[in-house]
């Protein structure tokens, strides 16, 4: 499988799921998958569950960058409430968010091969904060996605 473009294949359609899924279960408003391009060091947004818009796709960020490149870069989770306070950096520095009209966010890495190759974001559109619970759970979501993606490719 190639994190180059936004194929329809067969293969592509259990991680689609698994983001409805991790909608289905969180009390959350949007799902996201994030994944480096094998070609540099670009990360676009492949897969989505509860978004309004196409504009997703369309999201490119470079390696330290934006949300998803600020996980991948660092191997950590990221939390952001209140957006756009309470940030470092400007709003346009994260276009995921201003795309899905996001307020709060959880986002965690997925390795490919013992290294940071993906993030998983959950994002909702009011102020309530995403809850320890569901953060255990995104890691949770974020760990059988990784196992997947792994076996897969």
């Amino acid at each position: 499988m190639e994190f180059n473009g936004d194929s329809k294949s067969k293969e592509d359609q259990p991680f689609k799921k698994a983001c409805e899924h991790v909608l289905e279960e969180m009390n959350g408003d949007f799902v996201g998958l994030a994944l480096q391009n094998r070609n540099g060091p670009d990360i676009s947004w492949h897969y989505a569950a509860g978004n309004r818009n196409d504009k997703y796709k369309r999201i490119t960020v470079r390696y330290g960058k934006g949300i998803a490149g600020r996980v991948i870069s660092t191997g950590t989770p990221m939390k952001i409430e209140g957006f756009p306070n309470n940030i470092h950096g400007k709003a346009l520095d994260y276009p995921i968010m201003l795309a899905e009209n996001l307020s709060c966010a959880f986002a965690v890495p997925i390795q490919f091969k013992g290294v940071p190759k993906g993030v998983l974001l959950v994002g909702k559109r009011t102020a309530q904060p995403i809850s320890e619970s569901d953060q255990h759970k995104i890691l949770d979501a974020a760990n059988k996605l990784e196992k997947e993606l792994n076996s897969s490719i």
